[in-house]
């Protein structure tokens, strides 16, 4: 069996100019890196805006995931692939990696199989810079943050309430606390400091939810760095740090286009996780696809109670966009895993392990009606799993009265998700999607995160605690009370305890920290024991990277 990479590498790719051409775009529309990637131009991108008729959107979510693999994003390829093969117009609208996880547990993450966005090295790597100008600009606004304290202070901000932290884009555990200014006096100020991964930053969240560079730019100034001795806001403006933060960002806020290994067309662009962040790619990106194509297949990080709930709260509420189906995808390993399978156990027959573990998948499916959009379950096919237990998950989505197909696009590429394309193209044409968020905008902050708790992972209440409930009031005070909120939450467990699998019932959330975005414009509730800064295994993925003597890479994927 060839491997990721090997498929990947072997196969024929076009000149991204032609890849456009089935868009209706043209060269001159693209700022080429390479011949097989590119930027699309503000140019290019405010003449199919003008365009009146938006095209059909469907995401693409998923049960919880666990160590088996969900293959969101492969499915999510494989049904933009058969698309295709259906007939239909389709384009891809998708997140770009993050080096954390590539070099840490989960390897590459451009799909899989005969499903991949390519080229797939470059995509996992550094692409076409995105993620490094958003680290600069992330810590660029932090030295000039420091440089102010240091000469004179003249906002008079209080060193104990900087609020802004540093990042970049991998997985360091021992940058989580630290202390800067250490050495002389004219190394700055001594404090306590912190880093996150990038895709936590707010910079992230603010490039994936602005419009145009005007709107980066509003964004960006309204970034909270700290507070003064008055318990006043201090932002990025204040410091005067927009103009060179937008410097380095001016052609990171351009989308992507890549190619599948079908050459179907993919808007990569942004890549906040959904655990930590809000998980979805920019707006700027799936507002052009809807331009260009019939159909935008789009998709949301990690399992429907993140990536979901706040593609529905947060991006569609800010995009003004209207989801017209979601593909929920599960596997029938995973529902085994949730059902008490060990992982080395997946692969044997068991229906009494499924029947337990397919309460997960049930509870899913019951969020996605409370937005009120058509749903159709993608199980994502494994050569292992039995004609018996494909049956059972297929009887038990019709009984829950929702539709069922089978994805092959591992093992089949387009061809094997025809059937989940013609179920998506006839929930597109026959149902009509009655879209609303979970809540309203004007809900108090602390009923928000309770009815997220409440309604999409099943908690009977929320534990706050004092700090977060101070800060809740603060943000209130300050006029951040209409914004929704980005619960960042493990997503291994509707709960916030990573152990408990299934469908947890009768516990309890506990929000230890609240803070503002107020840039993305929207209040980030940390629970359990989550981290901003995730730590690498034992085994990082990153032992087993290697470029060979005719520099192709080895061990990526």
């Amino acid at each position: 069996m060839r491997s990721d990479i090997e498929i990947a590498r072997e196969s024929e790719l076009k000149p991204i100019a032609d890849v456009a051409e089935q868009l209706g775009l043209s060269a001159s529309d693209l700022e080429l890196y390479g011949d097989y990637k590119a930027k699309l131009k503000d140019a290019a991108m405010k003449r199919v805006e003008a365009n009146e008729k938006d095209g059909k959107l469907v995401l693409v979510t998923a049960i919880n995931p666990t160590p088996a693999g969900e293959g969101k994003t492969t499915v999510t390829v494989g049904l933009g692939q058969a698309m295709a093969k259906i007939g239909k117009k389709a384009v891809i609208a998708l997140r770009e990696p993050s080096l954390g996880p590539c070099f840490g547990i989960k390897g590459g993450a451009a799909g899989g199989g005969y499903s991949q966005v390519v080229p797939m090295d470059d995509l996992n790597l550094h692409f076409t810079g995105d993620f490094h100008a958003i680290t600069s600009a992330n810590n660029l606004l932090a030295a000039l943050l420091d440089n102010h304290i240091k000469q004179g202070n003249e906002l008079r901000i209080d060193p104990n309430q900087i609020v802004w932290k540093r990042c970049e884009d991998m997985n360091d555990r021992v940058l989580r606390n630290i202390v800067v200014g250490l050495g002389r006096p004219a190394d700055g100020v001594v404090r306590e400091d912190h880093f996150i991964i990038t895709v936590a930053s707010e910079i992230m969240a603010i490039l994936c939810l602005a419009n145009d560079l005007q709107d980066l730019k509003d964004r960006l100034g309204k970034i909270i760095v700290a507070y003064n001795t008055e318990n006043q806001p201090v932002t990025a403006k204040d410091i005067h740090a927009v103009g060179g933060m937008m410097a380095l960002l001016k052609d990171a806020i351009k989308p992507n286009l890549i190619q599948t290994l079908e050459h179907t067309p993919a808007i990569v662009h942004g890549g906040p996780f959904a655990n930590i962040a809000h998980g979805c790619n920019s707006i700027r990106a799936t507002k052009m696809a809807l331009k260009l194509a019939d159909i935008t297949i789009t998709e949301a990080g990690f399992g429907a109670d993140l990536g979901a709930e706040k593609f529905f709260d947060i991006k569609c509420r800010k995009g003004n966009l209207s989801p017209d189906a979601v593909v929920l995808v599960a596997t029938v390993r995973a529902l085994k895993y949730n059902g008490g399978v060990a992982k080395q156990d997946l692969n044997e027959e068991n229906l009494e392990a499924l029947e337990k573990g397919i309460v997960n998948l049930e509870k899913h499916m019951e969020n996605i009606k409370q937005f009120n959009v058509p749903c159709v379950v993608a199980l994502n096919h494994f050569v292992t799993d039995s004609e018996k237990e494909v049956a059972f998950v297929k009887e038990f989505c019709e009984k829950a009265g929702c539709e069922f197909a089978l994805s092959k696009v591992w093992e089949q590429g387009g061809e094997g998700g025809k059937e989940l394309a013609e179920c998506v193209v006839n929930l597109l044409e026959t149902r009509e999607s009655q879209f609303h968020c979970l809540y309203e905008e004007d809900l108090p902050l602390q009923e928000k995160i309770e009815t997220v708790a409440q309604k999409i992972y099943g908690a009977s209440g929320v534990e706050f605690e004092k700090k977060a409930l101070d800060e809740l009031k603060r943000l209130e005070d300050l006029g951040f009370g209409n914004f929704p909120v980005c619960i960042a939450k493990n997503q291994y467990s509707l709960s916030d305890d990573p152990t408990m699998l299934g469908r947890p019932e009768n516990f309890t959330l506990h929000v230890r920290e609240v803070y503002p975005s107020a840039g993305a414009g929207f209040i980030v509730a940390i629970t359990g024991n989550i981290m901003t800064m995730p730590g690498l295994p034992k085994h990082p993925a990153a032992e087993k990277i290697d470029v060979d003597e005719n520099g192709n890479i080895t061990g990526l994927f």
